[in-house]
């Protein structure tokens, strides 16, 4: 442990907490999905520290943390997520909140010079891997001609658009969600710039291009070129919120399991064009991959019955 000098220690949390995630933003560029899990992990962490200890948290009370404290605080989450939803936080989201605590403990040692090696000694749960779980040729095709029935027209299009980009072309639902006016029309291929800042060439399918025209035409906002392309309610960008409630509704129109969301349709995406004979390389660079190995998870999926539909079932077919 190393303790802050007395001038670090006026420091308050709040100013200590805004400057992390203004770096993150900034520097680390993270996606906004991953900016908000950072954001909710860190500050219900330091709420339940100030809470735990029973006065308000500063550099002095982090550099003393023990292991103890941090073993209490997953404890909390596991307890609080348990008692929420009635099933206790997956390891997975456990791993996440101690990675967000470890990023958080190095920038306050880089920034403030304060260490606290307990946070280095704790041992995260190890995630189970889990696999894919896509939807078949025929349930995607289902979900997408059922929109139409489901809401007003200009938005039915939206989210077909918006979801034959995911099933199509293998779009994160954030990357989809970013492209802007100027994007359109689509053409036979787009750049999209993923994760990690990587920049991949996705071709689109004639299907995809001809449902995003269709949304274009009917949307009743201005879609300017460096604007949001797809547009909320109120005329603001539409957020993946707005697509989940939308999956839900078809979920429950044509009775499919609750694994089925939105980005199983990239799942969906992947393990089709897999079990219809793709390269993983190339599925790899669909997908925006920066390892193999993410990729090597479709392999896993099992596929049987899937040779057979592909062909006629598929977007890409």
């Amino acid at each position: 442990m190393r303790k802050p000098s007395t001038h670090t220690s006026q420091i308050t949390t709040e100013a200590i907490f805004g400057k992390f995630i203004q770096h993150l933003r900034a520097e680390r560029r993270l996606s906004e999905h991953t900016l908000q899990a950072y954001q909710r992990d860190v500050s219900t962490f330091l709420q339940f520290v100030s809470e735990h200890l029973g006065k308000p948290v500063g550099l002095t009370e982090l550099a003393a943390l023990n292991i103890r404290n941090f073993r209490s605080y997953l404890a909390f989450r596991r307890r609080g997520q348990q008692a929420v939803s009635g099933s206790s936080l997956s390891s997975r989201s456990l791993a996440r909140n101690l990675s967000a605590l470890r990023t958080f403990f190095r920038y306050i040692e880089r920034n403030w010079d304060v260490k606290n090696d307990a946070i280095t000694l704790i041992q995260g749960p190890k995630p189970k891997k889990s696999l894919p779980k896509p939807i078949s040729p025929k349930a995607s095709q289902n979900l997408i001609n059922t929109i139409t029935n489901l809401n007003h027209p200009w938005i039915a299009a939206r989210d077909r658009a918006v979801l034959l980009l995911m099933y199509g072309a293998g779009l994160r639902i954030s990357e989809a969600l970013s492209l802007q006016g100027g994007d359109h029309p689509l053409g036979d291929s787009i750049f999209i710039t993923g994760k990690g800042k990587k920049t991949r060439l996705v071709p689109i399918l004639p299907v995809i291009g001809k449902a995003v025209a269709a949304y274009v035409q009917l949307c009743p906002h201005i879609l300017q070129a460096g604007a949001p392309l797809f547009r909320g309610v109120r005329g603001g960008k539409l957020g993946p919120r707005s697509l989940q409630k939308t999956m839900q509704n078809l979920r429950a129109a044509l009775g499919l399991p609750q694994s089925t969301t939105p980005h199983a349709l990239r799942h969906s995406f992947a393990t089709h064009l897999l079990a219809g004979g793709g390269d993983l390389r190339t599925i790899q660079e669909l997908l925006g991959h920066a390892s193999l190995k993410s990729t090597q998870i479709y392999t896993d999926v099992d596929i049987s019955g899937l040779m057979r539909v592909h062909a006629s079932a598929h977007p890409r077919a």
